[in-house]
């Protein structure tokens, strides 16, 4: 549960009736109940068993900016929260997983042997999967490495040689502390995961950890040197840290 502290609001005789709207949280559309109360001082939020809606308790008077602010402000706990209700069952036949950005519908073939790949079949976006169904997520994961590693190593490639430093070598881990490390001999660490986030996301992760090859820290000629080598480098931090949660959430194992 989540609350925010608010000033007491004046109480009403007859509290308003509940208010119902839909709410869209990591591509699933759930009810979200909202009930005006005269005698309550914080905005809460609950998720209700089994994770198929929420309801939401909110001060009488509170207006609606605030309301949809704090729906927003914890977009990323629900993400998190409503992961543990899904996150193994999301990676089989019909549900989407993101690559690049694109929501891509899963679909098992059914044969034993054939590759993992992308493709659009009457319009949409798919993941073609082979082998047996228990093995779905563990081949989706392999993909998503293979994915990120040509991906991240074309990007590296771009910066680097702008920031006139060598990159000794580029790993692929499953962190979940940090996106990306680089250390002092040019050893650059990424997640694996970055490849379901957009391109542009991707490209600044890429392009951050080049920059540490040249300055070692989080000083403003870091930064000054991170927007010459992606200039998208505040929207891209401001989706990972709405998004990225989401990307942590999903169990491969």
């Amino acid at each position: 549960m989540f609350s925010s502290i608010l000033k007491p609001r004046r109480a009403l005789r007859t509290p308003p009736p509940p208010e119902t709207r839909q709410v869209e949280v990591n591509g699933r559309t759930l009810p979200l109940t909202i009930r005006r109360n005269a005698q309550a001082t914080r905005l809460t939020l609950r998720i209700e068993p089994g994770g198929r809606a929420l309801r939401m308790t909110v001060p009488t008077g509170l207006p609606e900016r605030d309301i949809r602010d704090f729906l927003d402000r914890h977009h990323a706990w629900l993400m998190t929260k409503l992961a543990r209700f899904s996150a193994r069952s999301s990676l089989s036949d019909g549900h989407h997983i993101f690559v690049r950005g694109v929501a891509h519908r899963i679909e098992e073939t059914g044969m034993l042997r054939g590759l993992t790949e992308t493709m659009v079949i009457d319009g949409e976006p798919v993941l073609r999967v082979s082998g047996q169904s228990e093995h779905v997520p563990r081949r989706i994961a392999d993909f998503l490495k293979k994915e990120a590693r040509g991906d991240l190593q074309e990007r590296v490639g771009v910066h680097a040689p702008k920031v006139g430093r060598k990159v000794r070598s580029l790993t692929l881990r499953d962190t979940r502390s940090r996106w990306g490390s680089c250390s002092a001999d040019g050893a650059l660490s990424f997640s694996w995961r970055i490849v379901m986030a957009p391109p542009f996301v991707l490209d600044y992760l890429a392009a951050h950890e080049v920059a540490h090859l040249r300055e070692m820290n989080h000083g403003p000629e870091f930064w000054a040197l991170c927007a010459q080598l992606c200039p998208r480098v505040e929207e891209a931090k401001r989706w990972l840290k709405r998004n990225g949660t989401m990307l942590h959430a999903l169990d491969f194992d």
